[in-house]
């Protein structure tokens, strides 16, 4: 079976399942105990955050520890709601987020907030001019991905945080697709929160990270979570320490490997995509002269639904969109902001690629795609 479904979930690094290894059973104190076995695992903790936090160009007190970019997106928008009625009440985000945005969003909007949607050029990219007249004085949070996990987009988020900085609203940006695929550096990118997931970077799955500008102390509104101290009381409760530990490894790993895997994966996207346009002339790539992700591709073949292709390629671990709108009936709400056409909504696949993606694989992918196509055509 041969695995393209990387912007889904990762598998584990090795060194990260050994650097976790000890700290299921021997090291296994709570970090906030005062023994000295609790200071052990309070010290892999904070060496952990030391490897996150320098892959993405942060100083350690600013990164909390969460179980996933899901519940760091939440917790802005729990802030958010938390806010002072009396201040701005404008949050403006777009229409591709991730459902951990959309759907908070959502939810303020029922309690009266403001939810704006800045609208998205036919690659998927946000449309800057629409930005600079709707991010206004009343904005107080703009959130915008930094990735889209579908298409694969790279928005420009320097630019949109500042845009947002010039009338005093705050920047958050949902980076769980961007890391470890291409360079992350907060304070470049102007976010004052960042949200991550570590099983999008070959770490373990449960865990993540929220970057506040400043550390918690900094926080502008009330914690949501009440009920300990840890992580700076933002985000309260027993550390997880073996997810933690295996997380800053995975950073650890993927800021040596990162040029080098880029440059890799640049060069096998470039292929896969050369082989579907050559062998099929129905053949459309979403996104393709668009900034993207180097492993992401977002394709349809015309007349070729995207159900019987994953049906009839069982071998290849190939999906429709995101592992979030797995089961769900309809569009995908990323792919209906770029085209209209009903047709490619359902002809549409996504084939991430990662670590163990290399030249054999892609030529075996194409070949059975190749005789499904060949079997549906004689079936018409």
């Amino acid at each position: 079976m041969i695995y393209w479904d990387y912007n889904a979930t990762t598998p584990c690094a090795p060194e990260v399942v050994a650097a976790m290894e000890c700290f299921w059973s021997e090291e296994f104190a709570n970090p906030s105990s005062p023994h000295l076995a609790g200071k052990k695992a309070a010290r892999a903790v904070a060496t952990a955050r030391s490897h996150v936090a320098s892959f993405i160009e942060c100083d350690p007190g600013e990164v909390v520890f969460t179980s996933g970019a899901t519940e760091s997106n939440n917790l802005i928008f729990l802030g958010l709601m938390l806010s002072d009625e009396r201040l701005r009440r404008t949050v403006v985000i777009t229409p591709v987020e991730h459902k951990s945005v959309l759907e908070p969003a959502a939810f303020l909007s029922e309690r009266g907030f403001n939810v704006v949607h800045l609208p998205v050029r036919k690659d998927g990219v946000v449309d800057i001019d629409a930005a600079r007249q709707l991010i206004s004085e009343d904005t107080l949070l703009v959130s915008v991905q930094a990735a889209n996990n579908e298409i694969g987009t790279l928005q420009p988020i320097e630019e949109l945080s500042r845009i947002a900085h010039r009338v005093g609203a705050l920047f958050h940006t949902d980076a769980a697709q961007a890391l470890g695929k291409i360079s992350v550096d907060v304070g470049a990118w102007g976010c004052d929160f960042a949200s991550f997931s570590s099983h999008k970077v070959y770490g373990p799955k449960g865990v993540g990270a929220l970057f506040v500008r400043g550390g918690p102390l900094k926080w502008p509104w009330p914690y949501p979570l009440r009920g300990g101290g840890q992580e700076g009381g933002l985000r309260p409760g027993t550390a997880n320490v073996p997810a933690i530990v295996g997380f800053g490894e995975a950073c650890r790993l993927a800021a040596s490997e990162l040029p080098k895997e880029t440059s890799r994966l640049l060069g096998l996207r470039s292929m896969l995509e050369k082989a579907f346009l050559a062998r099929f002339p129905n053949c459309i790539i979403h996104a393709r002269h668009a900034p993207r992700l180097p492993g992401t591709i977002s394709l349809a073949i015309r007349g070729i639904s995207g159900d019987m292709l994953i049906a009839n390629c069982q071998e290849h671990c190939i999906s429709r969109g995101s592992a979030c709108n797995s089961g769900s009936i309809g569009n995908s709400h990323v792919l209906e902001q770029i085209t209209s056409d009903q047709e490619v909504l359902e002809s549409t696949i996504r084939i991430t690629l990662g670590k163990r993606s290399g030249i054999t694989e892609v030529n075996m992918l194409v070949d059975c795609i190749e005789n499904v196509v060949e079997r549906s055509s004689f079936a018409q």
